[in-house]
């Protein structure tokens, strides 16, 4: 597969990415500083749009049909530093700082970090998730 890139028009960079029958690309925000996984979301082509223009994250919601900007209602903002796209065309991967709480908070529960949960062993070989990071503030608190 070609790889995406040497784009002549305008918009030839979004007509790169391989968008899904419904018109989404997966996209990975990833802390820039840490390298931590902070959470995965959808963008449609005015979500990533609008993030490479403004330089912050914008999301397509497919709960609400709507595009979101992180942050919007709790604060907690993404400023893009860098945007990638994989080899395939089909992911994006956003490195970001997470603003608005000290250390960020990118999940709605109230964590760092939406990949909190970890597949550990339990009680007679059984495996299990487990909770391993904690609430940094009381969603609550957050969303009012």
């Amino acid at each position: 597969m070609d790889t995406p890139g040497n784009c002549t028009t305008p918009a030839a960079w979004l007509d790169a990415v391989r968008w899904d029958a419904d018109g989404l690309v997966p996209a990975i925000a990833q802390e820039a500083a840490s390298g931590d996984v902070l959470m995965m979301a959808w963008m449609n082509r005015d979500a990533l749009a609008q993030t490479a223009e403004r330089g912050v994250a914008v999301y397509w919601s497919r709960s609400r049909r709507r595009l979101w900007r992180k942050g919007e209602e709790s604060g907690h903002v993404q400023q893009v530093h860098e945007i990638r796209l994989d080899c395939d065309a089909d992911v994006v991967l956003l490195k970001v700082t997470q603003l608005g709480h000290e250390p960020g908070i990118a999940c709605h529960t109230g964590r760092h970090s939406c990949f909190f949960q970890r597949l550990e062993p339990a009680v007679g070989g059984a495996r299990d998730w487990s909770s391993v990071d904690p609430v940094l503030k009381d969603p609550e608190r957050i969303y009012k």
